[in-house]
């Protein structure tokens, strides 16, 4: 990584990334169990949860097949329950979505990543949040929640946008919404395959690859998916990065 160059702002991806899934059963259990009641499922929950599960199979194809992904109503009403109270999943599709993550695992900020993200904001860097998910109020809510959301410039969510990485249309609408050149920024991620290549024919000036501890897996390196910097604790982002102020 060319440490002599001078950045402006800094996009992080967030499954793997900034924020990690716990795998807390009893927390993923309450989550399959409030999806059906939500739902007004007429099945046993866990029956329900695996019907969901094999009609998410032919979307999430879809998503990743045409870089793109559904609004929550459309998620809800189009691929996973077109079968049910249209008028009841409509009204409850936001909280389905939640739900559905929940039942992933407990979602936690990575270890060091409140310090990297408020040392960052402190040094001048302008922040933004760009990620692949299903669900359009999880994020803000967990920024808010958090106080976090003072921190960044723009949150550009797959479920809101409409566009899935490495689309890299969507690296040029959070460079604009920010008031950059994406030259000028840092792409921080986890995924070489979703994440580097969009990003590299954006014209991300630099991408850091964080060795994410969900994913302890090899990787291998190409041209096209070859980060600038691979980091395996979070707070070595501030190493990377000196003061703009």
């Amino acid at each position: 990584m060319d440490t002599t160059k001078r950045y402006k702002a800094v996009f992080f991806d967030l499954g793997g990334t900034l924020r990690i899934a716990l795998l807390e059963e009893p927390w993923m259990r309450h989550a399959r169990r409030k999806m059906a009641e939500i739902a007004g499922s007429p099945v046993p929950y866990e029956e329900f949860y695996q019907m969901i599960e094999e009609r998410y199979e032919p979307y999430r194809k879809w998503a990743l097949g045409e870089n793109k992904e559904s609004n929550d109503e459309e998620l809800w009403c189009k691929w996973l329950l077109p079968d049910y109270d249209q008028a009841r999943i409509r009204q409850v599709c936001h909280e389905l979505s939640f739900q559905y993550r929940q039942c992933k695992g407990r979602r936690v900020v990575v270890d060091g990543g409140v310090e990297v993200i408020k040392g960052l904001h402190e040094r001048g860097y302008k922040l933004g949040i760009i990620s692949n998910l299903i669900g359009e109020n999880e994020v803000p809510d967990w920024l808010e929640e958090d106080g976090l959301d003072r921190y960044f410039d723009t949150v550009i969510l797959s479920s809101v946008c409409g566009m899935r990485k490495p689309c890299f249309e969507i690296y040029q609408l959070a460079a604009r919404e920010m008031g950059v050149e994406l030259s000028e920024c840092v792409s921080v991620a986890d995924n070489i395959k979703r994440d580097i290549p969009g990003a590299k024919k954006a014209g991300v000036g630099c991408n850091i690859i964080f060795s994410s501890p969900e994913k302890k897996h090899p990787v291998e390196f190409t041209e096209e998916n070859r980060p600038d910097a691979v980091v395996e604790d979070f707070r070595e982002i501030l190493n990377l990065l000196p003061p703009l102020n």
